[in-house]
């Protein structure tokens, strides 16, 4: 979105300022968000499921299990942390909108 603001001596000023958030700087955010995310569930999953001796190529049944599990469970973690950390934004976007409410409302 743009806005176009007017001169002070007439006319239009045609100055365009971009509204929002920047696209490019949220994906490369949210690229880094998951890089972040996978490194840390490899890293600790790994520490909890793979076995110290490496006697074959492929994992066992028994690791699979544990990596599966392991998996499910931290990103059932981050959900639940998004879903909490979305309300209260929400909460406290709310709060803001009342508070510019109330100072509209009281000539602030």
């Amino acid at each position: 979105l743009f806005t176009v603001t007017m001169n002070f001596f007439g006319g239009g000023g045609q100055q365009q300022q971009p509204q929002g958030p920047d696209p490019i700087f949220a994906a490369k955010t949210e690229m880094e968000m998951y890089t972040d995310l996978f490194n840390k569930i490899a890293s600790s999953c790994f520490q909890k499921c793979a076995s110290r001796r490496h006697r074959e190529p492929d994992l066992s049944l028994g690791e699979m299990t544990c990596t599966d599990r392991c998996v499910s469970k931290y990103l059932e973690g981050q959900q639940l942390i998004g879903a909490v950390l979305q309300k209260a934004n929400e909460e406290q976007a709310q709060q803001q909108q009342q508070m510019q409410q109330m100072q509209s409302q009281f000539g602030g």
